[in-house]
C-alpha cells in the first residue's frame, strides 16, 4: 500500500496571498433573499441542459430556498419551502436540502430537525413526509436528518438521535417510478455518532461493487453495497475529526475532515492513498465533476481549490493535481458545488452572504 502526503497550506499567519493556479473568472452572483445558514454542504445544483436551466437551492433557516437561473445568472424563478412542523412548539430548522437524480425521476429532498420531506424537483408537490422517531426506550433530547443520496432507485437519509448518548442510522427509501408510494424499506445501523454525509456513484451493473458511503462526526467511514438489501462492504476507522462531506468516484472515496485535510481512499479495500493538507480550517463541502474526474474543496478558511484526480495507467494508483484556487474574501464559506458534471463553472455560498457565487472557467 502506498500513501503520499501532499501539503497545500501552511497556518492561517504563514499563508501565501496568491491563492494558486488561477483557471476561472467571477461570473454575475445570483441574489438570494436571505442568507444562507451556516452549515456544511449548504448547496445543491441540479442542472436542466435540454431547458438550459440551472436550479439552485440553499437552507436559511425553517426554509429552504429554491432559484432556477439562465446560464448569464439571471434569476427566473424563485420558491420558498418551509420545514413540516409535525410534533413540537417551535419551528424546526432544515439542516440540508437535495435534488436525488434517480434513473426514472428526480426529487428534492429536505432533511429538518422534525422529518424528511420529498418534493418533485421544481418544489412544487411534496410526495411524501417522513416524521423522525427516535424510538421509545428513553427521552430523547435531540433528533435530526442529515446527509443525502440516491443510489438506484433507492433515496437514503442519515438519521441522528441522542438519549444521552448519540447514535446514527442511515434510512433507506425505495422510491416508484412515479407517484407518491415510498417506502421506508431499510435502517442501516453502523453509525456510534451522528451521520454528517452520504455520498454515492452508479454500480454500473457490476456486483459485489461499493457504492455508497456515509460519514459521521468520528470521522469512520462505512463502505455499502446498494442492492434489495445494502450490505456493509468495510468501514474506515475516524481519528477523532469529524468527517464533514464525503464524495465517491470511480472507486476512489474522497473524505474532507475538520482539521481540513482530504483523503482519498480505495472504497473496495479502505487503504489510504493521499493525504492533502488541502486547508487551514475545516473542511465544509466536497463536490466531483464525474466526467473529468475534478475534486473541489471548500473550507472555513474562506478558500475553495479545484483538484484533478486520475489514476496512473502504470501502477494503478491515484494521482492528484492542484488546478486552481479562489479565495473569497471575509466570508464563512459554507456549501459550493460544480455546476456541470464537466467541472466548468461552479458555484459557492457563504454565511450571511445574500449571493451565491459564480464562477466559470475562463
Amino acid at each position: 500500500m502506498r500513501t503520499c502526503v501532499v501539503s497545500m497550506v501552511a497556518a492561517d499567519s504563514e499563508r501565501p496571498n496568491d491563492p494558486g493556479v488561477r483557471m476561472f473568472r467571477r461570473e454575475r452572483s445570483i441574489p438570494l433573499r436571505g442568507s444562507a445558514a451556516a452549515l456544511c454542504n449548504n448547496l445543491s445544483v441540479l442542472q436542466l441542459p435540454l431547458r438550459n436551466l440551472t436550479h439552485f437551492g440553499v437552507v436559511h433557516g425553517p426554509s429552504a430556498h429554491l432559484l432556477s437561473a439562465a446560464p448569464e445568472g439571471v434569476p427566473l424563478a424563485q420558491r420558498q419551502l418551509h420545514a413540516k412542523e409535525g410534533a413540537g412548539v417551535s419551528p424546526p430548522l432544515i439542516t440540508q436540502v437535495h435534488w436525488c437524480v434517480l434513473p426514472f425521476r428526480v426529487l428534492l429532498v429536505l432533511t429538518s430537525h422534525r422529518g424528511i420531506q420529498m418534493y418533485e424537483s421544481d418544489g412544487s408537490v411534496m410526495v411524501y413526509w417522513h416524521a423522525l422517531d427516535a424510538g421509545d426506550a428513553s427521552p430523547v433530547q435531540a433528533v435530526f436528518a442529515r446527509g443525502i443520496a440516491s443510489s438506484g432507485h433507492f433515496i437514503c437519509v442519515g438519521h441522528t438521535a441522542s438519549a444521552g448518548t448519540w447514535s446514527g442510522r442511515v434510512l433507506v427509501f425505495d422510491i416508484p417510478a412515479k407517484g407518491p408510494n415510498i417506502v421506508l424499506s431499510e435502517e442501516l445501523a453502523a453509525h456510534p455518532t451522528s451521520v454528517t454525509d452520504i455520498a454515492s456513484e452508479p454500480a454500473q451493473g457490476q456486483d459485489c461493487v461499493a457504492d455508497m458511503v456515509t460519514a459521521d462526526d468520528s470521522g469512520l467511514l462505512c463502505i455499502w453495497q446498494s442492492g434489495p438489501e445494502f450490505k456493509l462492504s468495510t468501514q474506515i476507522p475516524g481519528f477523532g475529526i469529524p468527517c464533514t462531506s464525503v464524495q465517491l468516484w470511480q472507486g476512489t472515496i474522497a473524505a474532507g475532515y475538520g482539521n481540513g485535510q482530504v483523503r482519498l481512499y480505495e472504497a473496495s479495500t479502505g487503504n489510504l492513498h493521499i493525504q492533502i493538507n488541502a486547508h487551514a480550517r475545516a473542511i465544509c463541502a466536497l463536490d466531483l465533476a464525474p466526467e473529468v474526474g475534478k475534486l473541489l474543496t471548500a473550507a472555513e478558511d474562506t478558500f475553495v481549490h479545484i483538484w484533478k484526480l486520475s489514476r496512473s495507467p502504470e501502477s494503478g494508483y491515484i494521482e492528484v493535481e492542484h488546478c486552481h484556487g479562489e479565495c473569497v474574501p471575509d466570508t464563512q464559506v459554507c456549501g459550493a458545488r460544480f455546476c456541470d458534471p464537466s467541472g466548468n463553472s461552479f458555484a459557492v455560498t457563504g454565511y450571511d452572504l445574500a449571493e451565491i457565487l459564480r464562477f466559470s472557467s475562463m
